[in-house]
């Protein structure tokens, strides 16, 4: 008997990735990362407290920048407006935007002020921003002296 053999019988191997399931995956994790995002927000009131963490090194002639209780600024000791802000952080800096910007504010201070404040430190190019506190002290506890002076808490690379 002669068999005749047809291009059809070989049996062919596929090489190609059949991303149907992947496709799959991604719609179902983008609809739980759509469903899960707006839950991620914090929308709760809070009052911070003071750090007792112990304070890193200042460098030899930090830059302050003060909010004051009226919404005022001043650059160290002197009172500036806030258009001269710019002009005033790139006198005190020598021009030099990797200078850390210690920022503190008067308790009374809200919030939009401080962020306020801090938009326009990025928008004149300076970056590195330490939130000064007064150092291990309770609510209501005695002014800052010598011994308990403002500190830096931290801030932002």
């Amino acid at each position: 008997m002669i068999r005749i053999r047809h291009t059809d019988e070989n049996p062919h191997e596929a090489s190609e990735i059949n991303v149907t399931p992947f496709i799959d995956v991604m719609l179902v994790l983008l609809v739980i990362f759509m469903v899960t995002a707006p839950l991620t927000t914090v929308n709760v009131p809070v009052d911070l407290p003071s750090s007792t963490e112990k304070p890193t090194p200042r460098p030899d002639d930090p830059v302050f920048l003060t909010v004051k209780a009226d919404h005022g600024l001043a650059l160290g000791e002197d009172d500036i407006g806030e258009d001269a802000l710019a002009g005033a952080l790139e006198t005190a800096t020598k021009g030099n935007k990797d200078e850390r910007i210690f920022l503190r504010a008067d308790k009374t201070v809200d919030y939009g002020t401080l962020m306020g404040v801090m938009d326009k430190l990025r928008s004149a190019g300076y970056l590195k921003v330490a939130l000064v506190n007064l150092q291990g002290q309770e609510e209501g506890a005695a002014p800052a002296t010598p011994s308990n002076a403002p500190t830096p808490a931290g801030g932002t690379p």
